[in-house]
């Protein structure tokens, strides 16, 4: 089965984030402060006894491990929550429960540790380009704290964000909220000697939770994060084992076609995200999956998407594609270029209910 990589650039000035599934070999991180170890996930489970619907790929999670542990070096006190999140038990229970339900029971791809991890590391891609382009994250704008408490909310928000579906899919958004309150507690407790501040920077990692799928949109930039980097997991080593289990449908097939997303800093904007597909069929996902994370959240200011089909991929029917704002702008092979606006199901749904119930638009 191949295996995604987390990779980050050599260079302090080329840092990046790689997602990255390459003829089934796992490569190891490279990080912006050197060489970071694939420290071994402690919980891992023990020799001769294999649960199928959890996520045995200490590897990656490892791997994932080292990119958020260098990112979070100048930063103890984000630093040391994330480190007591991957290791509580509820948490982990959390990640596997959630992980059994969404596809063992409902067939789709893994949302457990595996996909808390990943999005994790993404998710401190992009805070970190956005800081360094001097983007004010809510918690800054707010006054309410600093850089390092926008890399913990965020951390924490990001990889606590699908433990709801452990109670079911539909409106697991609400059950994490209730899911995560306990461990937030305990976590944030010790680091946070004011209460009145550890409160508010609980409300935007329960903001993030709550708002990561868009129902209802996020309205801070924190939330925007968290959605966006969950948005980012859609390549084919997060889809091959739903396929494996036997969903076989336009989710999964399509994320088999999915084999690179890089995050790094754009030309025009601070975020470039880029998705390497090969096979037109993955623009499935870029549409339903990624592009509504960016253009309904406060991100869209400050993402580049662009998605591409590799050279030596399956007959080519698209050859470049790139989000202008709510439209895409797709380069066809053969040289024609065509604008479509970005099929946003929940926004067409709102806005028929809106319109079916007269309400008045301007007010809202």
């Amino acid at each position: 089965m191949p295996n995604q990589t987390v990779q980050e650039g050599e260079a302090v000035g080329e840092s990046k984030f790689t997602l990255n599934v390459a003829d089934g070999t796992v490569r190891d991180v490279e990080g912006r402060h050197g060489e970071a170890e694939a420290a071994p996930l402690e919980q891992a489970p023990s020799a001769g006894r294999v649960v199928e619907f959890t996520t045995p790929r200490a590897k990656l999670i490892a791997e994932a491990h080292g990119a958020i542990s260098a990112d979070l070096a100048d930063y103890p006190r984000a630093l040391a929550a994330y480190e007591a999140l991957r290791g509580d038990p509820e948490a982990l229970a959390h990640w596997d429960m959630a992980n059994y339900v969404t596809m063992r029971k409902l067939g789709y791809n893994d949302h457990g540790r595996v996909h808390a991890f990943i999005t994790g590391a993404a998710s401190m891609a992009i805070t970190e380009l956005l800081l360094e382009a001097g983007v004010r994250p809510d918690i800054i704008e707010s006054g309410v704290g600093d850089a390092e408490d926008v890399f913990l909310a965020v951390i924490l928000g990001t990889m606590l964000h699908d433990i709801g579906n452990q109670i079911h899919r539909v409106g697991h958004e609400g059950h994490g909220v209730a899911l995560a309150l306990p461990i937030l507690d305990r976590i944030l407790g010790p680091l946070y000697a004011d209460p009145f501040k550890r409160v508010k920077v609980r409300s935007f990692i329960l903001g993030a939770i709550n708002c990561h799928d868009l129902n209802p949109p996020p309205l801070t930039l924190e939330g925007g994060i968290t959605a966006v980097a969950d948005g980012t997991d859609i390549t084919k080593g997060r889809g091959r084992k739903a396929f494996a289990l036997g969903s076989v449908d336009i989710h999964s097939i399509s994320a088999l076609a999915v084999d690179q997303v890089v995050i790094e800093r754009g030309r025009d904007k601070p975020v470039l995200i880029s998705v390497t597909m090969n096979n037109s069929g993955g623009i499935f996902q870029v549409e339903e999956v990624l592009a509504p994370k960016v253009i309904r959240t406060p991100m869209q200011p400050y993402v580049e998407l662009c998605a591409s089909t590799r050279e030596d991929g399956d007959e080519q029917i698209l050859r470049r594609v790139r989000l202008d704002g709510d439209h895409f702008v797709m380069d066809l092979e053969d040289g024609e270029r065509i604008v479509a606006p970005v099929q946003d199901r929940p926004k067409r749904v709102a806005g028929a209910v809106i319109e079916a119930l007269g309400l008045d638009t301007e007010r809202r």
